[in-house]
């Protein structure tokens, strides 16, 4: 079998590239108008489909991989990922380049396989490290990323960018084939397509009304339609679930007190960084005239917040360390007090680019320490025969903070901004009251955190190989 450490290389990598999707198209997302010869509301399409894949795509690969091998499902997102970047690749229209974004989102999902993988071929000893490496690259694969998307976008043309996700994805893919030894430890029975299909339906229905809610208005028919369409059929999937024979997701394991505050937590976790990934680049960019921003191009304000994704990256042996002797609830909620310091921070001292640098170096903290603390606090809850269908679930509650902050914020910055020109810029109070909400949904990540239950559940071991 392959050296542990090449085992965890490779999953990080594969983490590296899956964050990566989220900041690929960023340096053109203003452009896209101009660039697919459509209306902005449609080319909002470009970014939706992919947190709309994503969301659906990680919980059901979680139990795919429980059931027929992560590895096995890992390569299959990988290979769905690289095929839709061609599709995107070889497209100059709108309906092109949704359809391989949506296919590049399916990569999400290799984040809670890895992790699963990790705890069912590491040693145990060395588990803790590792799963904090692999959660740490949800923040650097954005944070690094997006100066390369910048640099290409401002040298090459923009199809450059999906050639590069593709190849990309083809090294992950050797990699993974080559490195990552096949799962063993598999989930007896039968995929449940009708638990599946309820699923896509429920969540395809909130996540519509999250993401476009902020343009359709969030009254309007279609938003009501989607949103408390896709809460009832949810309702329904999940009393079916609870009676299915081979469920999809075992709710009774879902509802364990540590498994929904760690999942809760998460939502407030996936909102305050998703609300900083939005803010601190917007206030970077806009011109100093308008009383809100500092006026540096797209790629010199990707390097200020890159030390964010950095410092997740250094942290994430300490972070191991940390869990490992003290345990991940205490390691969550440092993350989430740094990132109530983060906030504070900002809302107190803003008027330099340097501050704002602080600021993002305290994120990474936050976000390091909180985001390398939830797979563990799961697994320590969970049979391991369920670790892959659990570790999706977070991931899914993750995806719903980020939705969340993506539209609440869009909202906050559209409500309260000012003519500038042709253009309507945010004003500053738009800004401040968008880090305050950042801040609340750290102090609430807190508070969840402090009822976790310190105990771990008997379920907690799992098969240790030799070094």
């Amino acid at each position: 079998m392959p050296r542990q450490g090449s085992i965890v290389a490779v999953l990080a990598v594969a983490g590296l590239a899956s964050s990566f999707m989220f900041t690929l198209v960023v340096p053109i997302q203003a452009k896209l108008p101009q660039l697919l010869a459509a209306s902005r509301d449609d080319t909002a399409w470009v970014v939706t489909a992919t947190l709309l894949a994503a969301a659906i795509c990680t919980p059901i690969s979680g139990r795919l991989g429980d059931m027929y091998g992560k590895r096995r499902i890992l390569l299959a997102l990988v290979g769905v990922m690289v095929a839709g970047s061609v599709i995107a690749a070889l497209s100059s229209g709108l309906i092109g380049v949704i359809v391989g974004r949506a296919l590049q989102g399916a990569i999400v999902g290799v984040v809670p396989l890895g992790i699963s993988i990790l705890r069912d071929v590491l040693h145990e000893n060395r588990v803790d490290a590792a799963i904090a490496l692999i959660s740490a690259t949800l923040g650097v694969g954005g944070a690094v990323g997006l100066p390369i998307s910048a640099v290409v976008t401002q040298y090459a043309d923009w199809h450059l960018l999906f050639w590069l996700a593709a190849g990309l994805g083809v090294v992950v893919f050797a990699l993974v084939l080559w490195i990552v030894p096949v799962s063993v430890l598999r989930t007896a029975g039968r995929f449940d397509f009708l638990g599946a299909i309820g699923l896509t339906i429920g969540l395809l229905g909130i996540m519509l009304a999250i993401s476009r809610g902020n343009e359709w208005g969030w009254a309007a028919p279609a938003t009501l339609a989607c949103g408390l369409g896709g809460i009832l059929v949810l309702l329904l999937w999940g009393g079916y679930e609870l009676r299915a024979r081979d469920p999809l997701l075992d709710l009774r394991v879902a509802a364990r007190r540590p498994v929904l505050l760690t999942n809760l937590a998460s939502v407030a976790m996936g909102f305050s960084l998703f609300a900083s990934n939005v803010l601190y680049p917007q206030v970077l960019e806009l011109p100093v005239a308008s009383g809100s921003g500092f006026g540096l191009s797209l790629l010199a304000a990707s390097l200020v917040v890159m030390p964010s994704g950095l410092v997740m990256m250094l942290l994430s042996p300490v972070s191991g360390r940390i869990a490992h002797r003290i345990g991940p609830r205490v390691l969550l909620l440092l993350g989430a007090l740094a990132l109530v310091i983060a906030y504070a921070y900002t809302l107190l001292w803003h008027s330099d680019v340097w501050q704002l640098v602080v600021a993002n170096i305290l994120i990474g903290v936050g976000i390091g320490f909180g985001y390398a603390s939830m797979p563990m606090l799961i697994m320590r809850s969970v049979p391991p025969t369920e670790t892959g269908a659990s570790n999706g679930l977070n991931a899914l509650f993750r995806s719903l903070g980020t939705s969340t902050a993506a539209a609440v914020v869009a909202a906050v910055l559209a409500t309260f901004a000012t003519g500038q020109g042709d253009a309507q810029v945010p004003t500053p109070w738009a800004f401040q009251l968008s880090f305050i909400l950042g801040g609340i949904a750290a102090v609430v990540a807190f508070v969840v955190g402090l009822f976790i239950p310190r105990g771990h559940a008997p379920q907690e071991q799992h098969p240790s190989l030799p070094e």
